[in-house]
């Protein structure tokens, strides 16, 4: 007010006069863009707090309140893997479903004892794993299958020479607990409780569709579907083959395992406790045995066939756990 009281006496054409004036003006632009400027950036700073504000919100309710549902059920990989044995004069690649990987050994050595000059390879693995590794163009000999079902795929895809596939051995399940019996299982009945730890092959594998098939027929015969329901939910992990299962209990990683009765039979003392499943309920695995259409050692492969299904080729599969083929 006081500069603009004096500015009014004097001549408003003067030099003076008008620069004044001019910053009188300018002042007042600079000072309402300075308003429209701060009350912008408070807008935006307001909204800024705002959304921070809700975000700490939000995330604090959701981590207020702990999880509580059971983890889900690990499932082994199952990739396959890739061939690594080629044709070779003399040397028999025996594809053979791990269930028989305690056997082997015994099996090889005999063989060879028996039959000079010629050596064997054993690729153990799941059947069904074999089985796409052969489709994919593996080299194999022999075809050793813990699973009639993969065998007759190949048999009519026209894997096998004619007349070769027979009856090898056969195999029942049986349930294996850690030598502690840590959750106190004592009969099949324990394995619906609430937080006991199961481990059981895979859908694909022929001892987990053994299994399945027990359970339920145990449903049916004894238990009930609310068994069946609860023993599967306590599975925490389903293996690419039936020694996986044997290795997770073993190593108390659970607290039970449906295995074939080979393996139990065949483990050292003190390794597993057992709980039998009765004959009525359970499944009968059927082993079978052929010879690969592939294979250049035809007659090498006839001989090992023939040793298998000998006496003492029979022998040393009883001896393992394994039953005659039925």
């Amino acid at each position: 007010m006081y500069f603009t009281t004096k500015l009014k006496k004097i001549n408003k054409h003067s030099v003076p006069y008008r620069l004044f004036s001019h910053y009188i003006q300018l002042k007042g632009r600079i000072t309402k863009m300075e308003r429209l400027f701060i009350s912008r950036k408070a807008l935006l700073v307001s909204i800024a707090c705002t959304l921070l504000l809700a975000t700490v919100f939000f995330a604090g309710c959701t981590s207020s309140t702990p999880q509580t549902s059971t983890p889900a059920a690990t499932v082994a990989a199952t990739g396959t893997p890739k061939p690594v044995y080629t044709a070779s004069p003399g040397n028999l690649v025996i594809f053979t479903a791990a269930s028989l990987s305690g056997a082997s050994t015994t099996i090889g050595s005999s063989f060879t004892a028996a039959n000079p000059g010629t050596t064997v390879s054993f690729d153990l693995d799941g059947t069904q794993a074999l089985k796409t590794q052969v489709e994919n163009g593996a080299y194999a000999d022999v075809f050793i299958s813990a699973s009639n079902s993969y065998t007759n795929t190949l048999l009519s895809e026209g894997y096998f020479v004619n007349g070769t596939v027979k009856k090898l051995a056969t195999n029942y399940v049986i349930l294996i607990l850690p030598a502690s019996n840590p959750a106190n299982i004592q009969s099949l009945a324990d394995l619906a409780k609430p937080g006991v730890k199961i481990a059981m092959e895979a859908k694909q594998v022929p001892a987990g569709t053994a299994t399945l098939a027990v359970l339920a027929n145990l449903a049916n015969s004894t238990y009930n579907q609310a068994w069946e329901n609860a023993t599967l939910a306590n599975v925490v992990t389903y293996e690419t083959s039936e020694p996986a299962v044997a290795t997770k209990v073993s190593l108390g990683e659970v607290d039970a395992g449906f295995v074939y009765q080979s393996t139990a039979a065949a483990a050292a003392n003190g390794t597993y406790q057992s709980i039998a499943i009765p004959v009525k309920d359970n499944y009968l695995q059927t082993y079978t045995i052929g010879i690969l259409n592939e294979s250049i050692n035809k007659d090498a492969a006839a001989s090992f066939e023939q040793y298998m299904l000998s006496t003492a080729g029979q022998n040393i599969l009883k001896e393992y756990g394994f039953m005659g083929p039925s």
